[in-house]
């Protein structure tokens, strides 16, 4: 499908950092040699877009920028030398845009590194439009009767704690917390137990507590006082703790809640307060612990991840809305008040 040079589509562009996004008519972009122009069906709002909208990263993002990284939707035309996708192919766009594949990064298949790697709605246009480019290499196939919705946040929320729970290095009967059930530890849970993970669901609220508990979480607990003691005592510790909350005292408290031997993963990434997380370093050192940064996840991660909710396994808890209620959705996450996660209906 060839479009007019002219032809315009609607979508939510940030112009400074700090502002709120502004819902405009802007040209339909082309695609170019190995890339894809895809109809957006949907997107799902992560909290990295309010992160990266309100400059809380030391590299800011391309300005004007359109956020957006868990895209699905379908292809609508193909660039040239594009020979794995076809029109009308049903896709999905990771926040792993592209990456060089020919670093020693990628070689060793750490492509989520590469550092001429780019970023879907960072420093490349995302999918709060109708319409998007991408990379006919890094996008995932997925099948034609795939609920675009539901499927959505997998491309984040669900490839990005996938990958974290692999690199904790937890083995099946083991015991991993989740600090933080929001839109990515509420995925993370149902991929730690069909993973065959034991599973202990750590937050501030009791609502989120309840829905951990009903995605198959093992064990509850609320923060605040004493919640390390009962770990080490009842659980023993845990061998992996993935900390999806953004706020500093997660990261601190994941060290303290791990047993000797054990696995921090950070994911979650505070905005403008990362440098003042502290650990106990005779801590880590007695007990040899490791802590470990995640970023997204790689190709095969994503397409690993996918199939796990192509199989029913993982089921993000969607709320749809409209590119419309952006910037009200934004002020929610900002909050901490989204219980699971927003989806925008955008076709």
């Amino acid at each position: 499908m060839s479009r007019a040079n002219n032809a315009t589509m609607r979508a939510a562009v940030l112009h400074r950092l700090g502002d709120p996004l502004k819902i405009e008519s802007v040209p339909i972009p082309r695609p170019g040699a190995g890339e894809v122009l895809i109809k957006v069906v949907a997107c799902g709002v992560c909290h990295s877009d309010v992160h990266a909208c309100d400059g809380d990263w030391p590299t800011p993002p391309a300005l004007p920028l359109i956020p957006g990284h868990e895209v699905t939707g379908h292809v609508v035309e193909l660039g040239s030398g594009v020979t794995d996708l076809a029109v009308g192919d049903a896709v999905g766009v990771p926040w792993m845009y592209s990456a060089c594949g020919a670093c020693e990064y990628c070689r060793a298949g750490m492509e989520t590194i590469c550092k001429q790697g780019e970023a879907t709605g960072y420093s490349k246009p995302g999918g709060y439009a109708e319409y998007m480019v991408a990379p006919a290499a890094f996008v995932a196939k997925v099948d034609a009767d795939a609920d675009l919705y539901a499927l959505a946040p997998i491309l984040c929320a669900g490839v990005t704690t996938y990958r974290g729970l692999k690199r904790s290095g937890a083995r099946p009967g083991q015991w991993v917390a989740v600090i933080g059930i929001g839109g990515l530890g509420h995925v993370a849970v149902q991929y730690a137990k069909a993973m065959g993970l034991r599973v202990a669901a750590i937050d501030v609220s009791m609502e989120k507590l309840a829905l951990a508990r009903t995605l198959g979480a093992d064990a509850l607990f609320e923060v605040g006082a004493g919640v390390e003691a009962s770990i080490q005592t009842h659980l023993g510790g845990m061998h992996g703790v993935l900390v999806t909350a953004v706020a500093k005292q997660a990261f601190e408290l994941a060290v303290h809640l791990l047993r000797p031997g054990g696995t921090a993963i950070y994911i979650g990434q505070p905005g403008g307060m990362a440098d003042d997380v502290r650990n106990s370093i005779d801590r880590v050192v007695n007990w040899e612990l490791s802590i470990r940064g995640s970023n997204v996840g790689t190709r095969q991660d994503l397409h690993e991840a996918v199939d796990f909710a192509a199989s029913g396994l993982v089921k993000a808890q969607v709320a749809m809305t409209t590119l419309d209620e952006i910037n009200s959705i934004f002020e929610q996450i900002r909050q901490g008040t989204v219980m699971g996660r927003k989806v925008l209906k955008i076709a």
